[in-house]
């Protein structure tokens, strides 16, 4: 037993096994292990499916409950089975297991390793906003008074009930001297605006509008949006259709804005992965993605697993993007610091 630990000296006593043999010496154990390949297959396998889930995600059918849409709003939690599976791979002293994993965090990183880092810049001249400020919020008027402390210059505000319309109103008023709310979204502004009318998404009531924002720099084209919700349910899967549609309508009419300057601001229910934004995503360029800290997750605001509250923006140049502090709301506030040319 002592021989695995003690090595005989020349004058027939035992000194302590140099540093670093006993690695040695169990790596050539492994080595030696013919199973070392064979154990951790279903580990090693499960590595690889996800690895192709990332990506090949834009392949999955959407024609069964959306499956490819749901897979995309939660794409980046995906790489929360590399720890899992990497303890599975020691545990089992699997070779295979833990190769495929590599490739799996490679794969992760490749698509969302950008995401992490701290991507914020220090310039900019316009600071913007959005929050769903949620209709069963109990209380409004705390929340209008956190948002007013915001620092923005242009506040967009979604899921707005008619009631409490007034109290912001009252409490963001003395910030915001300009506003407009056009059925249940509205934005609130320290410049003027005007041209503001309700954009339609094909839904039958006012959640989305237009206003034009004359900020220093020039006339701004500021889009508020809030897209129907989702759904998941067991017999039916990701039911998505509606919103689906209302994304379509609202990227024809930003296609359609003849402003060169525009800033989309709201819940679009969904990720910038999610492939059913596209008419939106594809002519507007995320606050978050291009200078955020983080994946800025806004929702649910007690544990936020998804960022389907988006600013985006065209012909301006995000510079940094954030997240502001929990209101009542069930969704977190977000803010971007952007720089517009004159």
């Amino acid at each position: 037993m002592a021989q695995a630990y003690m090595t005989e000296t020349g004058n027939g006593g035992s000194e302590p096994e140099p540093s670093g043999s006993g690695l040695r010496r169990r790596l050539a154990e492994l080595r030696g292990d013919p199973g070392i390949w064979r154990r951790g297959i279903v580990t090693a396998g499960l590595a690889a499916l996800i690895s192709l889930v990332m990506i090949f995600h834009a392949s999955l059918p959407n024609d069964v409950g959306n499956l490819g849409s749901l897979t995309e709003t939660f794409l980046p939690w995906l790489g929360v089975a590399v720890p899992l599976l990497l303890v599975a791979a020691v545990v089992r002293k699997s070779a295979t297991a833990l190769i495929a994993i590599l490739l799996t965090a490679v794969v992760w990183v490749n698509l969302f390793g950008g995401l992490v880092t701290d991507k914020s810049g220090s310039g900019g001249n316009l600071v913007v906003a959005t929050h769903n400020v949620d209709a069963d919020n109990p209380d409004p008027k705390s929340t209008a008074q956190s948002l007013a402390k915001s620092g923005s210059d242009v506040l967009a505000l979604t899921e707005l009930k008619a009631g409490a319309v007034p109290t912001y109103e009252k409490y963001l008023g003395a910030v915001y001297k300009y506003h407009s709310v056009e059925g249940t979204v509205g934005v609130w502004s320290k410049y003027p605006l005007t041209a503001s009318q309700a954009v339609d998404i094909r839904l039958g009531w006012t959640r989305a509008m237009r206003a034009t924002v004359s900020s220093p720099q020039g006339p701004i084209a500021v889009f508020v949006a809030h897209l129907p919700s989702v759904r998941v349910k067991l017999n039916a899967g990701f039911t998505a259709n509606q919103r689906d549609n209302s994304a379509d309508a609202l990227g024809a009419a930003l296609a359609a804005e003849p402003l060169k300057k525009v800033i989309l601001l709201g819940d679009l229910n969904g990720t910038m992965n999610d492939r059913s934004l596209s008419e939106v995503t594809s002519q507007m360029r995320s606050t978050q993605g291009a200078a955020g800290d983080g994946f800025g997750f806004t929702w649910p605001a007690q544990f936020p697993m998804a960022r389907i509250d988006q600013i985006m923006v065209r012909g301006i140049q995000p510079e940094a993007s954030w997240s502001l502090p929990h209101t009542g709301s069930d969704h977190l506030p977000i803010a971007a610091r952007v720089t517009v040319k004159p």
